[in-house]
């Protein structure tokens, strides 16, 4: 028997994702007991008071959100504790932190995919998952040489928040539009979302809005609802609690970093805008979004419009900076990467699904799109003691 304490929040979908990972795992190896001290246990008694109840109750483990003040408390019990790190990562205990920059970077590249040349950034202050989110975001902007803008604020309260807005509106209706807003999870999202209502500033005409967390409620709280990146939060508790199990059975106390991987886009009407001047080339790009899959030839796309198809292709360039083949090349590759990590359909299967006639070629394609294979693809996201489906 495992008895792990936990000092975590559970109303954030990063949370209870990171404990459905942990319970999956005591599942499927032992018999493990949880207790959640009250959030009101700290306020009452202090850290010193958790570190003490800790000790009585004889917690073999810990999971924690915890600031830097009180670690020293924590190093006495010496047992294996885990961080879901908020402001800083631990040099001395392990962390459950993620690949932030990572992040960042997925959410340029979707937005520079939809040919945004302005891009903004809304962020938590002072906080190490919003500033190398914003950090891998301004990079790739920068790269493709895009103009990036920053707003930054503290986390607070609906109704600190409700009074404390003034500032992000005028940033909000400063910018110029059309413009791509990243912002550091789904909750400052819907605050965008909230104020874009109030000032008549239309998602996603005006503002193209995108999160982080997949966090279902608060996304579909929003009119329209907020395209967000979900992350691979449950394999993170999931490894997290296997190397909690080994530390706890071999009596060492070693840290370890588990590192939880953005995983794809869920897209939502928030996104939906394309950067388009020519509309003819809009309407076959929106085509292509919609019937990638099942599109046979490019003289469907043709037909579509007026123009011939020299003339189309050569527009289509200039809009995008790719031809009509490369351009459903990359949506079907797209839509290879999420069922890999979403499903556990054979290779085979999934490449039929997504409009390709073969898997002859596929890997050198995904390679070139992805920069890895597949197979190495999908294991990036597989919990260390599965088998991929392969």
């Amino acid at each position: 028997m495992i008895r792990v304490l936990l000092l975590i929040d559970y109303s954030s979908e990063f949370s209870r994702g990171l404990l459905k990972g942990v319970i999956d795992y005591s599942k499927e190896y032992g018999y493990w007991i949880f207790y959640r001290l009250p959030s009101y246990y700290k306020d009452l008694y202090g850290k010193e008071g958790i570190v003490k109840w800790a000790k009585e109750w004889k917690a073999d483990a810990i999971i924690a959100q915890w600031d830097t003040e009180g670690k020293t408390l924590l190093k006495d019990l010496n047992i294996p504790v885990v961080l879901q790190n908020y402001r800083e990562r631990s040099d001395y205990f392990s962390n459950l932190t993620g690949s932030y920059e990572e992040t960042g970077v997925m959410a340029a590249r979707y937005f520079i995919r939809k040919r945004f040349r302005h891009f903004a950034f809304y962020g938590n202050k002072g906080v190490i998952w919003s500033q190398e989110r914003a950090l891998g975001f301004r990079k790739e902007i920068e790269k493709y040489g895009g103009e990036f803008y920053i707003f930054e604020t503290e986390s607070l309260s609906d109704e600190q928040w409700g009074a404390s807005h003034d500032e992000l509106d005028k940033w909000l209706i400063s910018l110029p539009k059309p413009v791509a807003i990243f912002a550091c999870d789904d909750t400052f999202a819907l605050q965008i979302s909230q104020i874009c209502k109030l000032n008549n500033i239309r998602i996603p005409d005006d503002i193209a809005l995108l999160g982080v967390d997949n966090d279902e409620m608060i996304c579909n709280l929003s009119d329209p609802p907020i395209s967000s990146i979900l992350l691979d939060v449950e394999k993170g508790g999931y490894d997290a609690a296997r190397l909690l199990h080994q530390m706890v059975k071999e009596k060492r106390n070693v840290p370890f970093n588990i590192v939880v991987k953005p995983l794809r886009i869920v897209a939502r009407r928030s996104t939906e805008k394309i950067v388009i001047h020519n509309v003819h080339v809009k309407k076959v790009v929106e085509f292509i979004e919609r019937n990638f899959i099942t599109l046979k030839s490019i003289d469907e796309l043709v037909g579509l419009v007026p123009l011939s198809r020299r003339i189309l292709e050569i527009k289509f360039k200039e809009e995008l900076g790719v031809s009509i083949y490369q351009y459903i090349i990359q949506c079907r590759i797209e839509h290879v990467a999420n069922l890999l990590v979403s499903t556990e359909k054979t290779l085979f299967d999934i490449v039929l699904q997504s409009g390709f006639n073969d898997c002859k070629n596929i890997s050198r394609i995904f390679k070139k799109y992805k920069n890895c294979t597949p197979n190495e693809y999908r294991q990036q996201f597989f919990r260390l003691d599965k088998k991929n489906a392969f």
